[in-house]
C-alpha cells in the first residue's frame, strides 16, 4: 500500500493555498476545513435553505433528509447502537455541560462522588463543579505519574471510594498524552460507574468505537475533525440519555405544552431545544465522509513522523523544557523557553508566521500542579509537512536567541 501522500491531502485545503507562508500548528485549537467542507455548507444554504422537521413544504423536508442523514452518518462513524445516540449540540464543552446537569438532577444526590483526572480541560471540570457546590456532591482528581500521564494505580483507589460517574478525557488538550482509556472506562464500569470520555481531541487520532469502547458518553466538538465551528456531538447510550435532565427547553424538544404540565419529546429531539445548526452538521457529516478516504494508520504515522522529528529538533536548541512526553502523544507539544513568558515566545513566532497557542490552555489546574505559568503548544495534523517543522524549530532558535541575547 503507498504511504500518505500530504501534498495531495493538504491540496483539499484552501487556506494553504491563499496563505501559502503560514505555517499552522494551532490545530489543537481548531482544525482547518477541506474544500468538501466548505462545498456541502455552501450548497446546503443556496440550494436547500429552510428550517427541519416542522415544514410542510418540500425544501423543509428536503432540508431535514439532510440533517438526519448528518446524524446517521456519524452515528455509523462512531459505531453507536441507534442514530438517535447521537445528540447534536454546539460543541464538546455543551455536551459536557448538558451531561453534568442532567446527572446532577436525576443520578446524582448529595454526598455521591465524581472522579475527574488532573488532566481536564476547564470543560469537564467547571459543570461539574458548579453544580456539585449547590447539590453537595464530592469530586475527587486522580493525580498523574512523572512523566505526566494518568496514575492508574490512584485511579483504582479513587475508584474504590464508588464515584457515580468518572469523566476524562480521550487525549489531553496540553500533553497531547494518549490515556489508556479503554481500561480505564472497563476499570470505572466494574464498579458501577457512569462513564463520561471528552473526545475533543481523541476524535481526530482515531475513529472510535462506541460498541468496542463501551463508554456511556463520548463527546466532541466538530471543528478539531475538519468539520464547520458551532456543531458537536454528545454521544449517548440510550438508558444513559434518558437519565439526562434537559438544560434547554423550547421548540423542537417537547411533545405536549400546557401551562400547568410539559411532557418531553423521544430521543434525539429531546435533547435539541430550538432551532439546530443544521449546516453545522451536515458539514460535520461531510468532514467524516471526506476523512474516511484515507487511511487512518497512515496518518497516524505521518504525524508520528512529524512528532519525532520536531522532539530531535527541540534537542539541539537550548533553554527549551519540553512538558510532553514523546511516545503515546497524538501530536501535541508543550515546551517553553526556560524563565521566559510563554506568550512572548509565542509572538515572536507568530512575527515569522507560525501559529501557535500559548498560555494555560483552559487547563489552569494541570498547569498549577506541573508548576508552570503557562506554555507554548504545537499542535500537528495530517496536513503538516516536514518543512513547517523545520520552519517552526528555525522559529524557535531565533525567538530563543531574542529572548536570552
Amino acid at each position: 500500500m503507498p504511504g500518505f501522500d500530504v501534498q495531495q491531502f493538504r491540496q483539499q485545503f484552501a487556506f494553504f493555498q491563499q496563505q501559502p507562508n503560514w505555517v499552522y500548528l494551532d490545530n489543537a485549537a481548531t482544525m482547518h476545513k477541506p474544500q468538501a467542507v466548505l462545498d456541502a455548507v455552501t450548497q446546503f444554504y443556496q440550494q436547500h435553505n429552510s428550517n427541519v422537521h416542522r415544514g410542510a413544504h418540500q425544501l423543509s423536508q428536503q432540508a431535514t433528509v439532510l440533517f438526519e442523514q448528518a446524524r446517521s452518518n456519524i452515528a455509523g462513524y462512531l459505531n453507536a447502537a441507534h442514530s438517535h445516540e447521537v445528540i447534536f449540540t454546539s460543541g464538546a464543552t455543551a455536551a459536557l455541560n448538558q451531561i453534568a446537569f442532567g446527572l446532577m438532577h436525576t443520578l446524582l444526590k448529595p454526598g455521591d462522588r465524581i472522579l475527574l483526572t488532573q488532566l481536564e480541560h476547564h470543560a469537564n471540570i467547571v459543570p461539574w463543579q458548579l453544580h456539585c457546590q449547590r447539590h453537595g456532591v464530592i469530586i475527587d482528581v486522580v493525580p498523574l505519574t512523572a512523566d505526566h500521564c494518568i496514575d492508574l494505580v490512584a485511579y483504582e483507589k479513587l475508584l474504590a471510594l464508588g464515584p457515580k460517574v468518572v469523566s476524562f478525557s480521550h487525549i489531553s488538550n496540553v500533553l497531547g498524552h494518549i490515556q489508556p482509556v479503554a481500561q480505564m472506562v472497563a476499570l470505572a464500569k466494574a464498579t458501577g460507574a457512569v462513564t463520561v470520555i471528552d473526545g475533543a481531541q481523541g476524535i481526530v487520532y482515531q475513529q472510535p468505537d462506541m460498541q468496542q469502547l463501551d463508554c456511556d458518553f463520548y463527546v466532541f466538538s466538530g471543528h478539531k475533525l475538519y468539520g464547520p465551528t458551532g456543531i458537536g456531538v454528545l454521544y449517548g447510550k440510550t438508558a444513559q440519555l434518558e437519565q439526562l435532565t434537559p438544560i434547554f427547553a423550547g421548540g423542537e424538544m417537547i411533545d405536549t405544552v400546557s401551562f400547568v404540565n410539559t411532557t418531553f419529546n423521544k430521543l434525539p429531539f429531546r435533547l435539541e431545544a430550538g432551532t439546530p445548526n443544521i449546516a453545522g452538521a451536515i458539514g460535520l457529516s461531510a468532514a467524516i465522509s471526506w476523512l474516511q478516504k484515507y487511511n487512518t494508520s497512515q496518518i497516524q504515522q505521518h504525524k508520528s513522523l512529524l512528532l519525532k522529528e520536531f522532539y530531535n529538533g527541540l534537542q539541539a536548541i537550548k533553554a527549551i523544557d519540553i512538558l510532553s512526553m514523546p511516545v503515546h502523544n497524538a501530536g501535541i507539544v508543550a515546551l517553553n523557553v526556560r524563565g521566559e513568558h510563554p506568550s512572548d515566545v509565542a509572538e515572536l513566532l507568530n512575527q515569522q508566521q507560525v501559529a501557535v497557542r500559548s498560555g494555560q490552555h483552559c487547563a489552569m489546574p494541570l498547569f498549577s500542579y506541573l508548576a508552570q505559568q503557562g506554555a507554548v503548544r504545537c499542535s500537528f495534523a495530517a496536513y503538516n509537512t516536514l518543512d513547517d517543522v523545520n520552519r517552526c524549530l528555525l522559529a524557535l532558535e531565533q525567538a530563543v536567541e531574542i529572548l536570552t541575547a
